[in-house]
């Protein structure tokens, strides 16, 4: 059982960084599946199912901008994920990748924090300072990340461990470059959630 709180996988990825045509014919299955849904474990099953056909359109990195593969960004990124612990949030485990980061957080109840205001800020804390660390790369009107972001809630400890196991070998199932299999970018917190 999962411990009192709202856990979630929370995607965040770069702007640009799915074709546009597939993502709308990706959003357009997600609604169509939801609506059809007549349970909440069919509802839930096309929400996974979007999340999969999501994160593939992702790791395909056919389109767009792969930032995150400058160690300085990436460093930025991981480094602001573990500073949500010092706001109430626990992050047992999050990937950077070179066009989109993974999270799994989880609010603890009674923190008097909203889990949508903290990553809102995440969102904002980090594309400022990545502005700084693309002078010049990055035109003035892009954005960095996509405006909002994809979240799969995290309904118990089987799936908490699927996910936590997915995020871990992402890096070698990309098979992306040798750098990125001890790639430092990559975190299983310790800790129990409490």
């Amino acid at each position: 059982m999962l411990p009192p709180g709202e856990t979630i996988l929370l995607t965040l990825r770069l702007a640009g960084s799915i074709p546009a045509q597939a993502g709308r014919e990706l959003h357009t299955r997600r609604v169509a599946a939801q609506q059809a849904a007549d349970s909440p474990e069919t509802h839930r099953r096309a929400e996974k199912q979007f999340f999969a056909g999501f994160d593939a359109l992702l790791d395909a990195r056919t389109v767009g901008p792969s930032y995150l593969e400058k160690e300085k960004l990436a460093e930025m990124v991981a480094g602001e994920l573990l500073m949500l612990e010092e706001q109430g949030l626990q992050v047992p485990c999050f990937v950077v990748l070179p066009n989109h980061v993974h999270a799994v957080l989880h609010l603890p109840p009674g923190q008097g924090l909203s889990l949508y205001k903290a990553v809102e800020l995440l969102h904002q804390r980090t594309a400022t300072q990545a502005r700084r660390l693309l002078r010049g790369q990055l035109p003035a009107e892009a954005d960095f990340w996509q405006t909002g972001f994809h979240e799969l809630p995290v309904l118990d400890v089987e799936e908490l461990a699927r996910i936590k196991s997915y995020l871990l070998s992402h890096p070698p199932r990309l098979q992306l470059p040798e750098r990125f299999h001890d790639w430092p970018y990559v975190y299983l917190s310790n800790e129990v959630m409490r």
